[in-house]
């Protein structure tokens, strides 16, 4: 139900919030971590950067960390910048624009399976998926760092 890009996205942000000596993360690095296309990854952090939510540095010890700490970074703040929710315009059982004054038999129960999923993006934050149940404000830089979180095994 994500773009690519949203995946790649949340994949880059979460292997940044595993990092645990605080070092940045080359592009390269984290497209390694993630299956990724290098390439295309890079533009996509390119992406978060602007948005706020990753700093990059330039030079032989540069790369990427997180500038937002992890906990008070939702799914839906890094999901939202690539893909824009969009309101229900078209009848899930016809052909026609959906018409909430005449509902479908199927409009009240998917509106509801909208609003959960929405509803777990908000309110999943970054270190909740990576199992860190506090980050304390010296542990970012510009806005975050290393989070001492439980990892899967991810290469770097």
């Amino acid at each position: 139900m994500l773009s690519s890009t949203s995946d790649y996205a949340l994949r880059a942000i979460l292997v940044l919030a595993q990092a645990s000596d605080g070092r940045p993360l080359r592009a390269e690095q984290i497209a390694r971590a993630t299956g990724s296309p290098p390439n295309y990854l890079a533009k996509t952090l390119n992406a978060l950067a602007k948005a706020g939510f990753v700093a990059s540095t330039r030079g032989p010890y540069g790369g990427f960390v997180l500038a937002v700490p992890a906990a008070e970074l939702t799914l839906a703040h890094i999901i939202d910048r690539f893909d824009e929710p969009r309101p229900q315009t078209r009848c899930l059982l016809g052909n026609a624009p959906c018409d909430p004054r005449r509902p479908c038999t199927a409009h009240d129960r998917w509106t509801a399976i909208r609003a959960a999923r929405r509803a777990a993006l908000a309110g999943t934050t970054v270190a909740d998926l990576v199992g860190d149940p506090v980050v304390s404000p010296n542990q970012h830089v510009a806005a975050a760092a290393p989070l001492g979180a439980p990892r899967c095994a991810v290469a770097s």
